[in-house]
């Protein structure tokens, strides 16, 4: 009896430490990869609408209506069924999700302040970021998001400039408009684009 109560307490040790030994060994791995040295990132080249022969228009928004036009947008691109990330306009940009590590879902949550830019693109600058409950410097959060969250050519996450590039003006949108950013004041709720339609989409 006795002999069978220390064959199971032995047993219990055994499980303890090899379950403890293998979270040990995947949460020195996490951070293994978010410490891994950050690739460089190149901004794409700047383009200019004006420079493309055409009729311009400036459209005016709200952030309500962009808050539905964008999460529509990354629902389709992601193919997110569950709303698993969103992006909120309020003050500031809110990217909200989570992202799948060990078969576990990290939260993510960053606040970005947006800065448009001589030919309408947007650069998002965090100013306040999380990765789980891990308190880590913004190019290693920003590096491990690149890493984990499919975006479309035109949005480039630059780790090593600590910010995300919005090239607006090379959005693919159809019949072939240009899209420009004019203004873009959240906390006014003052946004408008500029949209350049060329002759030659026009058959001119």
């Amino acid at each position: 009896m006795m002999e069978e109560q220390q064959r199971k307490k032995l047993t219990w040790k055994v499980w303890f430490f090899t379950l403890l030994g293998i979270n040990g060994f995947l949460l020195l791995l996490f951070i293994a990869v978010l410490l891994w040295p950050v690739s460089r990132s190149d901004m794409p080249d700047k383009e200019f609408i004006e420079e493309e022969v055409g009729a311009e228009f400036t459209i005016h928004s709200s952030k309500q209506n962009l808050n539905e036009l964008v999460n529509g947008y990354v629902d389709k691109f992601l193919k997110d069924k569950d709303n698993k990330y969103t992006v909120d306009f309020d003050d500031d940009v809110h990217l909200m999700g989570s992202i799948e590590a060990f078969q576990t879902d990290v939260p993510i949550s960053i606040t970005l302040d947006p800065v448009v830019q001589e030919n309408g693109d947007i650069i998002l600058n965090p100013t306040e970021m999380s990765l789980g409950l891990l308190n880590l410097p913004k190019q290693k959060v920003l590096e491990y998001i690149k890493k984990k969250l499919p975006t479309p050519e035109w949005v480039v996450i630059n780790p090593k400039k600590e910010n995300i590039y919005i090239a607006v003006t090379q959005m693919e949108v159809k019949s072939n408009f240009k899209v420009k950013v004019q203004q873009f004041d959240l906390k006014n709720d003052n946004i408008s684009f500029r949209i350049k339609v060329p002759n030659k989409t026009l058959g001119l």
